[in-house]
């Protein structure tokens, strides 16, 4: 098929050509004296991005579900429990994460499109007197629902409960996308990877600590060895890694958080809710709904309700084999009911419409009740109306 494949999943995301120029680098020596000169001036750069003075950051070659694994590791002891609100996929497989290294888990669900119900999650941490609980898990952007929870008033019910546990928050598919405040909102532990907002190849997980997450780490008794954070403080300050690290992730993440900044970031954030707000307009057009309940809605991912009487899988397929794009599935419980259009990272008004106009036809080929042109219009309408 002529043309390349439209990438419109969220995450792995399309890759800027600057990003992928800067990692077309031979091979180096990662112990040279030069090597610092790479790696200092970018965990400085990547506290900006996590927007944090008092934290700090961290690469592994690794994945976010790793950074999931640090977080929980190095700061808890065996058998500490924690508190996670399950409201989708990822949330889910934090949990699990969770259970099988051997933590206690305190899950309570919500209904999937709905995020962290922060009255009761106050009520909940008043209740543990005794402050069993030794961290919130918190999933900011659930990328199987297209649901973004305010972490900010996760902070605050905390604060109101007077409780110590640490905050974890999972910002794989937030973080460099999504307004994200570490210092403002109380973050213990910030989590994201390479492979989303900040539009890299998948394999690095960028994480940020609290001084609070990192005096735990000096107490925590869990066992650990390529996830030790301990090895990063000790050889981070002199511009070393403690193995030997993805290159060219490196060289790509500066090229990409220069491009991050000089946009700059509260521009990066509108420019996303603006790409998510013409697509929210086209499924309006459409006819359908979001799987995420209104106050819930996410800027980088739209989880799209099939009806009934439809598979999602079939859109999906469509849109795949007849027009070369790619779109997300759902995952288990929305398995079959809904589609994802992802809208982050290296995306702008043109390439949206490309995604709203191949999804529209791949409606239309699976007898969906639409009238053509409509969802296309509907984003062209309002993408004129709101540009700069």
């Amino acid at each position: 098929m002529a043309g390349r494949n439209h990438l419109y999943i969220p995450g792995p995301t399309n890759v800027p050509t600057e990003v992928s120029n800067a990692m077309r680098v031979d091979m180096e020596d990662h112990r040279s004296p030069a090597f610092p000169e790479l790696l200092k001036p970018l965990l400085q750069d990547l506290k900006k991005i996590f927007k944090t003075e008092q934290g700090q950051a961290f690469i592994f070659p690794a994945t976010g579900t790793a950074g999931w694994e640090i977080a929980l590791t190095n700061t808890l002891n065996p058998g500490d429990k924690v508190l996670i609100y399950r409201f989708g996929q990822f949330a889910h497989l934090w949990m699990d994460m969770a259970n099988r290294l051997g933590f206690e888990v305190e899950c309570h669900d919500v209904a999937w499109g709905k995020g962290i119900p922060l009255d009761a999650l106050e009520v909940r941490l008043k209740e543990d007197n005794d402050h069993q609980i030794k961290a919130v898990l918190a999933t900011h952007n659930e990328t199987s629902t297209g649901v973004t929870s305010d972490i900010g008033g996760v902070r605050l019910a905390m604060n109101a409960a007077n409780h110590p546990a640490l905050l974890f928050v999972d910002g794989v598919s937030s973080i460099a996308s999504l307004d994200f405040r570490m210092d403002d909102w109380g973050v213990d532990g910030a989590i994201s990877g390479s492979q989303k907002g900040f539009m890299l190849p998948a394999g690095g997980a960028f994480l940020a600590f609290s001084q609070k997450a990192m005096a735990a780490c000096n107490t925590n008794t869990y066992p650990r060895c390529f996830l030790d954070l301990k090895d990063h403080i000790n050889t981070n300050k002199d511009g070393y890694t403690p193995y030997t690290p993805s290159t060219p992730i490196l060289h790509g993440l500066r090229k990409s958080i220069d491009l991050l900044l000089e946009e700059g970031l509260e521009n990066v954030f509108a420019r996303h809710h603006r790409l998510a707000e013409g697509t929210r307009k086209a499924i309006a057009a459409w006819g359908l709904s979001l799987c995420a309940q209104p106050g819930f809605e996410s800027n980088t991912v739209s989880a799209v309700v099939v009806p009934e009487s439809k598979d999602a899988r079939d859109v999906i397929a469509t849109a795949y084999h007849k027009y070369n794009i790619s779109l997300g599935g759902g995952l288990t419980e929305v398995a079959g009911k809904v589609f994802r259009i992802g809208h982050m990272g290296n995306m702008n008004d043109v390439s949206m419409l490309g995604a709203i106009a191949g999804v529209e036809m791949a409606l239309l080929d699976n007898g969906f009740d639409i009238t053509p042109g409509s969802g296309v219009a509907a984003a062209i309408e309002y993408y004129r109306a709101t540009a700069s």
